[in-house]
């Protein structure tokens, strides 16, 4: 095989081989966000078929998350050692046999376990989606197969309920995960046959594995005792959980602190304003983890939506963060950060609050245009507004040299804000094991629990206007985003990490077939 530098004439956009690498990348990184986005309303089509409680389908949409939070940091690493191409088939494969035993689960344990290793494969394959088309493209047009690549996910994160809602409504909810499958067939082959192979040669083999599973297994132990409280109340393993994982996250900061190569930098943290940030993030996507929850199930059980329905009645949001989010990011380069990360969580809280108003009746035309659409819409803008600026600003608060770091970071502790309020806003709304079989139960479990997320994002925007700064319009256009279409609820974009600079004034190492 053959060495090229990516700086040298590297593949281009227009050319076969560049439509292939952006068609193999987009179906990646379009299976982990179809699931993220899908699940929700498929939850109680599963608990029905599956005879589950409410703690089963917490679990069923953490159990992801948790895994993916854990290690996504891990996975960009590995593809940076072992080759960005074979991680990222790796992580296809993997996500394809854990979607299968998904599919094929027989009860509520066994989709649960398979959900957590979907995770681990979303975990090597959503990084090096976006490492294969910096490592791929000629420098010139890199930003170019960037949008392409997060303009063709954001149609997919837009398409993804309304497919979702049809098959769990038709086919039923299984195909959700079947689904996953010919996309993986089509994705494999064309990554192995079209897709360069890239490496960082100076990256070494040390991993900071006990990091990675230090932090999972301390989410996963808080996250057990928020959601099996309700049902077990203060029981001895709820509190030794909850004790547990404490426990293991203050040993998580200590082992960051000593290592040489640490997943997570301390370091990082001495700039203010990316700590300010990072918490005005977890603000904002422990609110969406929750509401997105909480709101599919809420149009079913208690509006009488069909799934199908329900997926298509939360489209607006999603389609509002499509078609603006880059000008968005435009207006965060011009005026800073700090108007937009106050009033987007502000809009945003309006929107959950007019939640409150859907109900017995709002499944019909002039209920949804009523009830649903003005809360889907408020709360889009809000989106809208504070997405963009904010992965914006997490690259400003760092050096250039660790900015895919700090994205890495951002997302990750988005990933785990969603995690940590799917376990908690249920206990914290006094919802019982079998609320969502019960359409007078969860409406009033609800409507305490719109509240809270709201709360949540008033905080967020109360955090931004006292913390965060503006930085200088350099700083601020140095820093601008390459991912500008963004349109997962789940965690913000990830952003290509800048190139590893060599002694000889190169950057990473492509191998050609």
């Amino acid at each position: 095989m053959a060495n090229s530098e990516a700086d040298g004439p590297g593949i281009r956009v227009a050319s076969a081989a560049g439509r292939w690498v952006v068609l193999t990348t987009v179906l990646g990184s379009g299976m982990a966000m179809l699931d993220s986005t899908v699940i929700n309303v498929a939850l109680p089509r599963i608990g029905e078929d599956l005879g589950t409680d409410l703690a089963a389908l917490q679990w069923t949409v953490n159990a992801y998350m948790l895994t993916l939070a854990g290690l996504i940091l891990l996975g960009g690493s590995l593809g940076d050692r072992y080759g960005r191409r074979r991680i990222f088939v790796l992580g296809v494969v993997w996500f394809a046999v854990a979607s299968l035993i998904c599919g094929l689960a027989p009860n509520a344990a066994v989709l649960i376990a398979a959900r957590a290793l979907q995770g681990v494969g979303g975990a090597l394959l959503t990084p090096g989606s976006l490492a294969l088309i910096q490592a791929s493209f000629h420098p010139d047009d890199r930003a170019r197969a960037v949008g392409l690549w997060s303009g063709f996910g954001g149609i997919g994160a837009a398409v993804g309920p309304f497919v979702g809602g049809w098959l769990v409504d038709g086919p039923g909810w299984r195909w959700v995960f079947l689904l996953n499958l010919p996309l993986a067939a089509l994705c494999v082959p064309v990554a192995l046959r079209h897709v360069p192979e890239s490496r960082d040669p100076y990256a070494h083999g040390r991993f900071d594995v006990l990091g990675a599973a230090l932090g999972a297994l301390a989410l996963a132990l808080v996250t057990y005792a928020l959601i099996e409280a309700p049902g077990r109340g203060a029981s001895p393993a709820v509190i030794g959980a909850a004790v547990g994982g404490v426990v293991l996250g203050v040993v998580f900061v200590g082992v960051e602190r000593r290592r040489a190569d640490p997943m997570l930098p301390p370091s990082v943290f001495a700039s203010r304003q990316f700590t300010a940030v990072n918490v005005v993030t977890l603000c904002v996507y422990a609110a969406l983890g929750g509401y997105f929850f909480l709101s599919a199930i809420q149009l079913q059980v208690v509006a009488g939506y069909s799934a199908l329905g329900a997926g298509t009645a939360l489209l607006p949001t999603t389609l509002l963060m499509l078609l603006f989010s880059a000008a968005s990011g435009e207006l965060g380069q011009r005026i800073g950060p700090r108007i937009p990360l106050t009033a987007g969580p502000l809009i945003a809280a309006a929107g959950m609050l007019l939640m409150l108003r859907v109900g017995p009746g709002s499944a019909s035309v002039t209920g949804y245009l009523t009830d649903v659409l003005p809360a889907v819409v408020v709360l889009g803008t809000g989106l809208v507004v504070v997405v963009a600026p904010l992965t914006a600003t997490v690259l400003a608060s760092v050096d250039t040299a660790r900015a895919g770091l700090a994205s890495g970071i951002n997302n990750a502790a988005a990933r785990a804000a969603g995690l940590i309020a799917v376990a908690a806003l249920p206990l914290l709304a006094g919802m019982g094991p079998e609320a969502y079989r019960d359409a007078g139960e969860f409406a009033a479990t609800f409507r305490r629990a719109m509240p809270m997320c709201a709360g949540l994002l008033a905080a967020g925007a109360l955090i931004a206007w006292a913390t965060v700064r503006d930085p200088a319009p350099a700083v601020r256009d140095a820093a601008r985003p390459e991912c500008t279409v963004h349109c997962g609820v789940a965690g913000p974009p990830l952003e290509p990490a800048p190139e590893t600079a060599r002694p000889d004034g190169g950057t990473a190492t492509t191998d050609a077939d």
